[in-house]
């Protein structure tokens, strides 16, 4: 049984930065962020292949979010800068998805699941 614990979240001004922290007891691969917004969809921000170190992006994180990992703490991060008031959701991190990286991003077809850490970006 694979357990993930996120840390990290918070509230921070536009502009500020948070890094997520996702911590897996088990075995693990191809984990991802995603994020969910009152009223919205659940949808993936950051994917990464823990064998590899290939990583994929949604639209909205290119530029401003990376995704990294720690194999020896089984941990994974996401380093989020230049944070607007949109990016305010729960943020979960997911482990074991038996897809690519696209469809991984695209569909949370990811077997384990965090809890989720509040981040809250003000204007």
């Amino acid at each position: 049984q694979v357990q993930l614990v996120e840390s990290g979240g918070g509230s921070v001004q536009a502009g500020g930065s948070l890094r997520l922290s996702c911590t897996a007891s088990g075995s693990i691969y191809n984990m991802a962020w995603f994020r969910q917004a009152p009223g919205k969809e659940r949808e993936g921000v950051a994917y990464i292949n823990t064998d590899s170190g290939n990583t994929n992006y949604a639209d909205s994180a290119k530029g401003r979010f990376t995704i990294s990992q720690d194999n020896a703490k089984n941990t994974v991060y996401l380093q989020m800068n230049s944070l607007k008031p949109e990016d305010t959701a729960m943020y979960y991190c997911a482990a074991n998805c038996p897809y690519g990286r696209s469809r991984c991003l695209a569909s949370p077809a990811f077997t384990y699941w965090g809890r989720g850490t509040q981040v809250t970006v003000s204007s």
